[in-house]
């Protein structure tokens, strides 16, 4: 995932045509989903409803990181809209947060920036900082099933495309990966194990991921907003900080590895953050669940505490 988001943001900036495929896209989100849903075993899910309480101080931590970040860029521009910071800072979908965004009468593209920026630096920060660490392999988790059956694949194909529509259908956010994710962990969790997902498939996805998260770097992308994106990076560099010292204190206030508590609370996206999780191996359930509840929160939470926060204020 790193090397092609890399590569595909440097050519994007320097005026190379590129360009991501959103069905590509779709396609590595829905892979991602249905790889993680398959370490949701019994035991694991029972392992992750016992951390329910830790979830929920993740969920405060995000929303408060998320305050804390739109008070940074609201300083270091004071005549930007308080939406535009707001909805900038939120550690959200950037999609989500732009449509948002967009309704708040924010500036939809400093919004979209800044959480293609803090993505981009979350997701080639974090994994070099585990290698650096030796942290890899510390936590390991594996999935139910080990091995491919393709009959197997073939009906979680077709079960988890259908929980795909039924989000879609529902105008549920991120259907790709919550879709594929939900039918295959509650597959798992009933100890049904149809089929491994073959390595090339998840290989394939990250490849996917990667160059939709770097196509969205362009020459105007560098030129438009130099002190908003620097103000940006430097926010982020400072949420990960915090959140490194707020994930050590949490790990050792409930048992979990320091490595697996960093990953679950850092500013990432749920796919990027889980897909670490798996190739360092490292908690990936824990990642996955702690991600994805925050995802859900911040996204129901982000508008009424914007509104909440506009009749407070003088």
């Amino acid at each position: 995932m790193i090397g092609p988001l890399l590569f595909s943001a440097l050519g994007g900036v320097l005026g190379v045509p590129v360009a991501a495929s959103s069905r590509l896209r779709n396609a590595g989100q829905w892979a991602i989903g249905v790889a993680l849903g398959l370490y949701f075993t019994p035991v694991v899910g029972a392992m992750v409803l016992a951390l329910a309480p830790a979830i929920c101080v993740g969920v405060l931590w995000a929303l408060a990181l998320g305050w804390g970040f739109h008070r940074w860029l609201a300083w270091t521009h004071p005549d930007e809209r308080r939406a535009t910071t707001w909805f900038a800072a939120a550690i959200g979908g950037a999609s989500e947060m732009a449509v948002m965004a967009e309704r708040a009468g924010a500036r939809v593209d400093r919004v979209a920036a800044a959480h293609s920026l803090r993505v981009l630096i979350v997701v080639v920060s974090v994994p070099f900082a585990m290698l650096w660490t030796g942290a890899h392999g510390a936590d390991p988790t594996q999935p139910a099933a080990q091995a491919v059956a393709v009959q197997g694949l073939a009906l979680i194909v077709v079960l988890t495309l259908a929980g795909v529509a039924l989000m879609h259908r529902l105008g549920l956010p991120n259907p790709f990966v919550l879709g594929a994710l939900a039918v295959t962990a509650t597959l798992t969790l009933a100890g049904v194990e149809l089929s491994a997902l073959p390595r090339w498939a998840t290989n394939a996805a990250q490849l996917f991921i990667g160059v939709s998260l770097g196509a969205r770097f362009t020459p105007d992308f560098a030129r438009a907003a130099p002190r908003w994106l620097a103000a940006v990076a430097a926010g982020t560099v400072g949420m990960l900080l915090l959140s490194a010292g707020f994930a050590w204190a949490l790990a050792a206030a409930i048992g979990l590895h320091p490595a697996t508590a960093v990953l679950a609370t850092s500013p990432g996206g749920i796919a990027e953050m889980a897909i670490t999780a798996k190739v360092l191996q490292l908690g990936v359930p824990t990642v996955t669940a702690f991600h994805v509840v925050r995802y859900v929160a911040v996204l129901l939470l982000t508008g009424p505490l914007f509104r909440a926060a506009g009749r407070a204020s003088p």
